[in-house]
C-alpha cells in the first residue's frame, strides 16, 4: 500500500495520514498555544503514526507525496497534524488551491488564532480564495479565563480572537464547527449554548488514551 511504503520512507517526517476515510496533513509541529490536553505533549502521533518532524515540509514536497496516491478514495483531505497550520499559511493556501484543482473537498482544523499568527492578512478571505470547504476549531473552554488556563495560548486576546475566527468563516460561506475536548474541566453545556450563540455546528472530540493515562495519574 503507498501510504505504508512513504511512512516507512520519510519516518520521523510523516506528512500525511489516515483515519477515518480522510487523509491529514502534518503541516508542523509548532503551535500557539500549548494544551494540558494535546497529545503533542504525551505521545508522538496517533493511529500509529509518528509525527514528530525533523524538518517541515515544503509545498513542493507536500504536492509531491499526494501526486502518487488515489486522493479521490477519501471523503476529505485535512489540515492537522501535531501542530497549528495557519502557522504555515501560505503551504495551506498553496496545497488547499491544488487540491480544489483535483476537484476535492478541503478541511482546516485549527486553533483559531490565525489572524494574530497572520496579522497582516485577511485569513480568511484568503482562505475562502483558495476555496476551502470546512473549518473546525478548537473551541476548548466556555470562558476566556478557563482557555487561558487550559490552553495556555502565546498571544493576548486568544480566546477572543479564536471566536471572531468562528464568526468570520461562518459569514464568509466555510462549513464551520467548533469542538471541545471532553474533560472534567471544562463545561461542555456550556461550551454547546457557545457554538449556538456563534451560529456553528459543535463537536465533542474525546481525550487520547495517552493524555488521558497522563492526566490521571
Amino acid at each position: 500500500m503507498i501510504i505504508r511504503n512513504v511512512r516507512i520512507l520519510i519516518c520521523m517526517n510523516t506528512i500525511y495520514y489516515e483515519a477515518h476515510n480522510n487523509l491529514y496533513l502534518n503541516l508542523t509541529n509548532r503551535c500557539s498555544a500549548d494544551c494540558i490536553f494535546c497529545i503533542r505533549n504525551f505521545a508522538d502521533g496517533v493511529y500509529g503514526y509518528n509525527l514528530r518532524l525533523s524538518k517541515e515540509p515544503s509545498t513542493e514536497e507536500i504536492i509531491g507525496a499526494l501526486e502518487g496516491l488515489d486522493l479521490s478514495k477519501y471523503r476529505e483531505i485535512v489540515f492537522t497534524g501535531l501542530g497549528e497550520p495557519t502557522l504555515r499559511l501560505d503551504v495551506v493556501l498553496a496545497v488547499t488551491r491544488w487540491l480544489k484543482n483535483q476537484g476535492l473537498r478541503v478541511r482546516l482544523d485549527t486553533n483559531g488564532h490565525a489572524a494574530l499568527i497572520n496579522p497582516k492578512l485577511d485569513v480568511i478571505a484568503e482562505l475562502k480564495k483558495a476555496g476551502l470547504d470546512s473549518v473546525s476549531i478548537s473551541l476548548n473552554a466556555e470562558s476566556e479565563e478557563k482557555y487561558n488556563k487550559l490552553c495556555k495560548p502565546v498571544h493576548k486576546n486568544a480566546y477572543r480572537a479564536m471566536l471572531d475566527f468562528v464568526r468570520g468563516a461562518k459569514e464568509a460561506g466555510i462549513s464551520t464547527r467548533v469542538t471541545v475536548v471532553k474533560i472534567p474541566e471544562i463545561d461542555v453545556e456550556k461550551c454547546r449554548k457557545v457554538s449556538e450563540e456563534l451560529g456553528s455546528d459543535f463537536h465533542i472530540r474525546l481525550l487520547s488514551e495517552a493524555a488521558s493515562k497522563e492526566i490521571r495519574e
